[in-house]
């Protein structure tokens, strides 16, 4: 998709999630409500979804897409990656990624965004998978940072 398309379909997706997320709701709506929307209007999405940190494990929680990996293992792999540099981690091609883990074979790229509270601790992530390669860029990070932000 080409930049400009890309930077406009996200602001139509932030006004629209702003305006769903602005009434009262638990994580967990909020999250889903997310998901749904950034799964059906991103083509390249094959994978969207929230792991959250539960008692220090990384545990699958509302997504759209094939099967999830259920928990996934301490300190390895994207999301992990994500926490522990506490930032976001675009994957060009997950192959390449050392500990990368495959809950889907047909995964080629992949982004995870960091998911934080109120006083700014990580509890989470949102994890996106692309079955192209190179699907990601700086205007999904941008984008899906404040997304992200509004749960």
């Amino acid at each position: 998709m080409a930049s400009q398309k890309k930077t406009e379909r996200y602001l139509r997706i932030y006004q629209q999630l702003k305006e769903l997320l602005d009434r009262p709701g638990d994580r967990d709506s909020r999250m889903a409500t997310v998901v749904a929307v950034l799964h059906h209007k991103m083509e390249p999405f094959f994978w969207t979804g929230f792991y959250c940190l539960t008692n220090d494990e990384l545990i699958v929680r509302t997504y759209q897409g094939p099967l999830a990996c259920q928990i996934l293992k301490k300190n390895t792999g994207v999301c992990w990656t994500a926490i522990l540099q506490q930032k976001t981690i675009i994957v060009p091609d997950v192959h390449k990624f050392p500990g990368h883990i495959a809950c889907d074979s047909r995964s080629q790229s992949e982004i995870v965004i960091p998911m934080k509270d109120n006083n700014g601790k990580i509890t989470g992530v949102l994890d996106i998978d692309s079955e192209e390669l190179n699907a990601f860029d700086e205007i999904d990070a941008e984008n899906l940072e404040k997304i992200v932000g509004l749960i």
